[in-house]
């Protein structure tokens, strides 16, 4: 079920996650220590800590308005159980290959129907935004599926800023492609580079946010640093990692997936039990690290929240 979170509790402080009690013990041995001697990651909130694993803590960071009361997946299950086909087809390739990618510098491309139509830089982005964790379920397309505690903020922050026009119903996002840098690009295994999209209404959901960490801590490449989606009802291949642009059109856009293979990959890909895909049925999950497998939740237990967005949808036509 979806819960409210008692205000001023973060996961950091519920969970008995090893990696919380290592970050802790850091962070008190690194107290007055100079900002900025990291050398990986960027800069959140005003602070820079330096961390293990190429990452920084993030500090400040608010616990959010949303929760589950299942139990998180541990660190090691999120951020070596990954698809990111840039990096490769196996489940581990991500871990493996992904440290590759340079991330600083950073800048997306915001254009189309906007008043503000920029390159900006990532810093200047996150200037002034308050960093929430949320704990959201995520449903892979698969039927296998984690609870993540990401750190991140609505994606409508940044929409208002830009200062959509009348004429803009949909966003497109679109994810890095370095051929030099990803080795999955150069197998045409999609048409890269991987493009997904939203409607502006679904975009400006107070459930959908763009994250820049997990566990406290800033993404690793596999989790698509430096920012990535995240729109906890829709199957995972909706959340394009390390974006670069986002488009602002009037038509619904073109996605790596439901241009690769229509028939099995919707443009709305909402989570929905009773429309199976075409090979696997998606009447329930596996739980990454429990061996039974449990029942999915239409709209991935986010109903209450986004249901009224598809009033009068035929949902197994628009899948």
């Amino acid at each position: 079920m979806l819960i409210q979170r008692p205000a001023g509790i973060a996961s950091s402080e519920i969970t008995d996650e090893q990696v919380y009690l290592n970050r802790r013990q850091f962070i008190r041995g690194a107290a007055g220590a100079a900002v900025g001697v990291a050398t990986g990651g960027f800069a959140l909130g005003g602070g820079r800590v330096a961390f293990a694993e190429g990452q920084d803590a993030i500090p400040n960071v608010t616990p959010g308005p949303f929760g589950t009361d299942e139990t998180l997946n541990s660190f090691d299950d999120i951020t070596s159980y990954n698809n990111y086909y840039e990096f490769g087809l196996d489940k581990r390739d991500p871990s493996r290959n992904a440290h590759t990618l340079t991330t600083e510098p950073w800048t997306i491309k915001v254009d189309g129907e906007v008043a503000k139509p920029a390159d900006y830089h990532l810093e200047d982005l996150l200037k002034g935004v308050t960093l929430e964790e949320r704990v959201y379920r995520l449903r892979c397309v698969e039927a296998w599926s984690m609870v993540v505690p990401w750190v991140g903020f609505p994606l409508s922050t940044l929409i208002d800023r830009f200062e959509p026009t009348g004429d803009a119903g949909f966003v497109e996002f679109t994810t890095a492609m370095r051929p030099s840098e990803m080795p999955g690009v150069r197998r045409q295994v999609l048409d890269w580079p991987y493009v997904e999209g939203l409607r502006l209404d679904e975009a400006m959901h107070p459930l959908t946010i763009l994250v820049v960490g997990l566990y406290g801590k800033t993404l690793l490449n596999q989790n698509g640093a430096p920012i990535r989606l995240m729109m906890p009802w829709k199957y995972g291949f909706k959340s394009a990692k390390s974006i670069v642009q986002m488009r602002f059109t009037r038509e619904q856009p073109r996605t790596a997936w439901n241009t690769s293979a229509p028939q099995e990959y919707g443009f709305y890909a909402n989570v929905n039990p009773t429309v199976d895909h075409p090979r696997w049925s998606q009447k329930s999950e596996r739980r990454i690290g429990r061996f039974f497998r449990q029942e999915t939740l239409m709209f991935n237990g986010y109903g209450d929240q986004v249901a009224s967005l598809y009033d009068g949808m035929d949902l197994r036509r628009f899948y």
